[in-house]
């Protein structure tokens, strides 16, 4: 039997869970979020399994700060650089090509992992004290709404979740917008919360200097 959901405030808690291979529920600017560590092969087996996930569909991450997240990379295109100055912390979730070592559940067929950097303070704080990027997966099983509250997280995901964390209602009407980016520029992979007008225009109506 699952061990019974708590909800805690203390973030060495949350973290003390991460680092034994437990799933957090935790705020994010747009939805609540179910953290892993991702370097937990167990962790993120459990994670696919409750969300119900294609195994096949990579997870992105949140990274506590930009050097953190760009860490990931094996390398870093300049539209992403410029990007990323825009717009993080915020809602743009960045494909980079993905260094070595990170798990296959992570890394899409292309080779890339996706990250941003969330403005939630539990986010960053969560991600900063672990000491390296956190799953970013809304907290629902696949083909649910994303949960704006608590309650709508623990209702999807019942007991199968150990940890979640209060952030009060998260207002978001929108998910992170999903980029990625090459040499030439950038692509939309997913609407989001940053319009295409938005990229354009911190690109400089779509050059890359």
């Amino acid at each position: 039997m699952p061990a019974q959901a708590v909800e805690i405030v203390e973030l060495d808690d949350a973290v003390a869970a991460l680092r034994s291979g437990d799933l957090v529920v935790y705020p994010t600017e747009t939805f609540y979020g179910i953290a892993a560590d991702p370097f937990s092969l167990p962790a993120l087996a459990k994670l696919f399994a409750i969300k119900g996930r294609d195994a096949q569909k990579p997870i992105a991450l949140i990274a506590a700060d930009s050097s953190m997240a760009l860490e990931i990379a094996r390398e870093v295109p300049r539209a992403a650089r410029r990007l990323a100055r825009a717009f993080w912390p915020g809602a743009l979730t960045i494909v980079l090509p993905a260094r070595a070592g990170f798990p296959a559940q992570l890394v899409g067929p292309d080779g890339g992992i996706g990250v941003r950097v969330s403005p939630h303070p539990i986010a960053q704080a969560l991600s900063q004290k672990l000491g390296r990027p956190i799953t970013a997966t809304s907290a629902n099983r696949s083909g649910q709404e994303p949960a704006t509250t608590l309650k709508m997280a623990r209702e999807s995901l019942g007991d199968e979740v150990r940890v979640f964390l209060e952030g009060g209602i998260l207002s978001a009407s929108a998910p992170s917008t999903v980029i990625a980016c090459d040499a030439r520029g950038y692509r939309i992979i997913r609407a989001g919360a940053i319009t295409e007008n938005d990229l354009i225009a911190a690109l400089g109506n779509g050059t890359i200097e």
